[in-house]
């Protein structure tokens, strides 16, 4: 295995700074949605990607990538989101042996009205304390690190077009 390549010191203050900013941040934008909207940032990012799904639609697995979390946790967070009335579960149609997590209209109004103050903290946070400069800088610096990881959901990601969530019409699935 080789000797240990320790940190140099500015490694070290960077992966410091990255370490607790990133839960500082986290943690604030968790409190911003629970104070304002009632749910969790967990349940902000379901119902987020849920949104941007065709259909309001995903798979329960296909969900779990998106939110980068386990089976069991996912199924217990949208159970809760089911209880509040924002998803349903329902079955794929012949097989039935694939479970779809769906947007309701509630769940993508609760979403809609979450998005403006979730946006307001994320600029505040973030995106505020940085010139344009920095902020390319942040972008590149965590695309590559993203790359590095993940890089087909890296490449989606640079590929995406992002609009605000806005009120569902009569004629979206609910």
């Amino acid at each position: 295995m080789g000797e240990a390549r320790w940190l140099t010191d500015e490694e070290q203050r960077a992966w410091r700074h990255f370490l607790w900013a990133s839960r500082c941040i986290l943690d604030a934008l968790d409190r911003q949605l629970q104070r304002d909207s009632g749910m969790p940032h967990t349940y902000y990012v379901i119902l987020a990607m849920l949104s941007e799904a065709p259909g309001r639609t995903m798979t329960m697995g296909q969900l779990a990538d998106a939110v980068q979390s386990s089976p069991s946790r996912l199924s217990h967070a949208v159970a809760r989101l089911e209880e509040s009335g924002w998803v349903k579960r329902t079955k794929r149609l012949p097989d039935r042996r694939t479970t779809l997590a769906v947007l309701t209209d509630a769940g993508f109004a609760a979403l809609a009205a979450a998005a403006p103050g979730h946006v307001e903290a994320v600029r505040h946070y973030i995106f505020d304390r940085l010139t344009a400069d920095q902020v390319r800088v942040l972008s590149d610096v965590f695309a590559a690190l993203h790359e590095g990881l993940d890089p087909e959901r890296a490449q989606r990601i640079n590929a995406l077009s992002y609009r605000p969530a806005t009120a569902p019409t009569a004629a979206e699935p609910s």
